[in-house]
């Protein structure tokens, strides 16, 4: 029996008052099988055509949302959970967009004919809690136990192109192989032209999953280049391919380095979800300036010098792609730009000035997750060094506690002012001769101010 909280029994044994069968559906059932912790709760409503009956009895538990009552759908959010309720429906794709359905309710279908509109096989399978049997009509559950994703009938599955990435995420999060069936079909709506249409918001939450849920993220990102996805992001696409020195990187070409960087990165997860996402597309990003640089030498050895700095406008082109969020966009860009900083500094055996100047571009501790997940997402055989560096940078940034805020500068543009000197262009090159003695010199406020008078102030 699938494992379900006291409160979900007691709504749906409401339901079951009123004559609707509550069927458990999707990720709900499926994690079971995968003996995974359950989180999402979906049920389908069978022998009911009334969404105000069942809205009537939700509201005994808790607050209902309405999130789509023109699909049939109600939320109802209780003890920290938000249950989705949807009556029986089938959907026929009348126009573009992902909205672009119409829905007919339909409470006397049965469970196999409404199984069809889903999208996989391990997402088909129900579960009957008034008779307490699993339901598997598309053998969703066998496809679990061979590790196959396999899509359940090509019409339908068409019908929402962002499936494609579905498929992608499914493969990394589980470890499944995707079906040969299936993976011509997600190949042919990728070579026409369907991912087109896609929101951009949709497509970036397919990476979230891939990049927060997956053990290996690798695994999507394969699949997502031997489905031609890339075509529809030049910047990914111009790292496979893209030679690398063999010394520093045995493992391959760009796009098989940041693959490894990725699956690192699985292991040094934070635990904060949007801190995590930024961290991945950091590294998803981090040298997407190579192929703007990468030479080889008369040596024969391969340079690809100022690639960090030069992956800058890649970076916010391709996150552009995926989000509005400019917030978010400013947290990868400068992680990209300094990704190779705590290594240089650790190599050069650089002063703390050097770490204080760091701290002033981005986050230490962030930057040191990311240039450790670099280093060590390559096959060389002398990965402890990578821990040297980070240790010694990180524990000479916490020293001074500017790992996670960075240096705040002792004197600003206010005490210019109280100084009795008038707001003018000049403020900038003061401010950043102030920051040049606080660091270089050690010196204290009161010993900068008294340098800026002399210096400034006639």
């Amino acid at each position: 029996m699938i494992k379900i909280p006291k409160i979900l029994e007691n709504i749906l044994d409401e339901l079951g008052s009123i004559g609707a069968l509550p069927i458990l559906v999707g990720g709900c059932v499926r994690d079971h099988f995968l003996n995974l912790p359950i989180k999402d709760y979906d049920i389908e409503l069978f022998k009911i055509d009334s969404l105000d009956m069942v809205e009537k009895s939700l509201q005994k538990f808790g607050n209902v949302k309405q999130v789509g009552k023109s699909f049939g759908v109600l939320i109802l959010s209780v003890d920290g959970y938000d249950f989705d309720f949807a009556l029986a429906r089938t959907e026929k794709k009348v126009s573009q967009g992902h909205k672009g359905f119409e829905v007919n309710i339909n409470p006397n279908m049965d469970f196999k004919t409404a199984s069809l509109r889903r999208d996989f096989t391990i997402n088909s399978i129900g579960y009957d809690y008034l008779k307490k049997e699993f339901l598997d009509p598309n053998n969703g559950i066998e496809d679990l136990k061979n590790g196959v994703l396999k899509h359940i009938k090509d019409d339908t599955f068409i019908e929402d192109s962002l499936r494609v990435y579905r498929a992608v995420q499914f493969c990394a999060r589980f470890n499944l192989v995707l079906h040969k069936n299936t993976f011509n079909l997600c190949k042919n709506m990728v070579e026409e032209n369907l991912l087109e249409e896609l929101p951009k918001e949709r497509i970036f939450e397919e990476f979230k999953k891939l990049f927060l849920k997956s053990i290996k993220p690798s695994i999507g990102l394969t699949l997502l280049k031997d489905l031609g996805v890339l075509r529809y992001f030049p910047e990914l696409k111009a790292l496979d391919g893209c030679i690398q020195d063999k010394e520093y990187h045995p493992e391959g070409d760009v796009w098989v380095h940041t693959l490894m960087t990725l699956d690192e990165m699985v292991k040094y997860k934070t635990g904060d979800e949007y801190r995590d996402l930024y961290l991945f597309y950091a590294l998803f990003c981090h040298d997407l300036g190579k192929p703007f640089c990468t030479e080889t030498t008369d040596e024969g050895r391969v340079t690809s010098h100022k690639h960090e700095s030069l992956g800058v406008e890649p970076t916010i082109s391709f996150l552009s792609r995926l989000t509005d969020e400019k917030k978010f966009i400013e947290k990868v860009v400068p992680l990209v730009k300094n990704h190779l900083a705590p290594f240089q500094l650790y190599k050069a055996e650089s002063s703390i000035k050097a770490v204080k100047r760091l701290s002033l571009k981005c986050n230490i501790e962030d930057l040191c997750i990311v240039c450790l997940c670099d280093c060590k997402g390559r096959t060389i055989p002398d990965k402890d060094k990578c821990d040297k560096a980070i240790t010694w940078v990180l524990s000479q940034a916490r020293e001074m506690n500017i790992s996670n805020e960075g240096l705040k500068p002792l004197v600003q543009g206010r005490d210019l002012i109280n100084l009795g000197m008038k707001p003018s262009k000049e403020f900038a090159t003061i401010l950043e001769y102030a920051l040049n003695l606080q660091i270089d010199e050690n010196l204290q406020k009161d010993e900068i101010l008294e340098k800026i008078k002399q210096e400034f102030i006639k």
